[in-house]
């Protein structure tokens, strides 16, 4: 039987969560073909390397090179999934919580730091132990946990020095403890979600290092949160990374193209089939 639809699942590599989702589309009815995100040459408004194309599923690890893609192929007449505006508020982690709490969905307090200035507020303002993270960025990179004021400094340092221009850009928020929870969101639908803990002498719990994890219970709490986000960025796939708090469950971050390979070790989810579906009801 031939492929109803023909998908981009554009990328610069295949992984074992790209693998997984072109061996379930045909099981409804869709053909998924890997396209290099480094050899699209996107532009022309006929975009001959995505012409035949029914969508693109965008998983670009680097979210402005995801984000430009989606934004030139739905230009080009070809939608994608995320969407180039989900895409970009993703990327920029002090814009989209600024989306996200003007809209009423809970964010951990922060600070934008674009200067030693703004670094110095920030500690001032700021109970320690504090966490200084690029506005741009992902898998855990780059995220420092200040714990003395004495070091504070000279962590700066390192961003001044060493980041170029817009990776100067940073965020400093309270440290929140040692776990999170990753929710694997497709279209509206919550399919999955697993705490994750930092393990050995790491200190992060991002889902990308491979830090321990469990399966999390239904929990009314974090639902309302999730459909909070659906609710600012649309529905689309999302990784919604979230800290527990006192008071609640705050939205970290939100990843556009997100592993599962955990929260599926964690839950059981057939998440490669609950993409397929979600795909072949966008394209119906």
């Amino acid at each position: 039987m031939g492929a109803d639809h023909r998908v981009a699942l554009v990328a610069d590599r295949i992984a074992w969560e790209e693998r997984l989702l072109i061996e379930a589309a045909p099981a409804f009815g869709l053909r998924i073909d890997w396209v290099n995100d480094e050899s699209l040459s996107l532009g022309h408004p006929d975009a001959p390397s995505i012409k035949g194309y029914d969508a693109l599923l965008v998983r670009s690890r680097s979210y402005t090179r995801g984000g430009l893609i989606a934004t030139l192929a739905e230009a080009a007449g070809v939608p994608t999934l995320n969407t180039a505006r989900a895409i970009h508020a993703c990327e920029n982690k002090a814009a989209l919580r600024a989306l996200l709490r003007t809209a009423g969905v809970p964010v951990p307090d922060h600070r934008l730091v674009l200067s030693r200035k703004d670094f110095d507020r920030a500690l001032a303002d700021l109970p320690l132990p504090l966490v200084l993270k690029p506005v741009f960025g992902g898998m855990g990179k780059r995220v420092t946990l200040i714990r003395h004021a004495d070091t504070a400094h000279s962590v700066y340092d390192y961003v001044e020095d060493l980041a170029h221009a817009f990776e100067q850009a940073s965020v400093v928020e309270p440290y929140l403890g040692g776990s999170s929870v990753r929710c694997l969101v497709v279209g509206r639908e919550l399919v999955g979600a697993a705490e994750f803990e930092s393990g050995g002498s790491d200190w992060r719990n991002n889902a990308a290092l491979g830090n321990k994890n469990r399966a999390l219970a239904h929990d009314p709490d974090v639902v309302k949160i999730v459909d909070g986000v659906v609710d600012v960025l649309g529905p689309g796939i999302y990784g919604v990374d979230l800290f527990a708090t006192p008071d609640g469950h705050v939205v970290n971050e939100v990843n556009h193209a997100p592993g599962f390979r955990a929260v599926a070790s964690a839950t059981g989810a057939d998440i490669p089939s609950a993409i397929g579906r979600y795909l072949q009801e966008s394209l119906a």
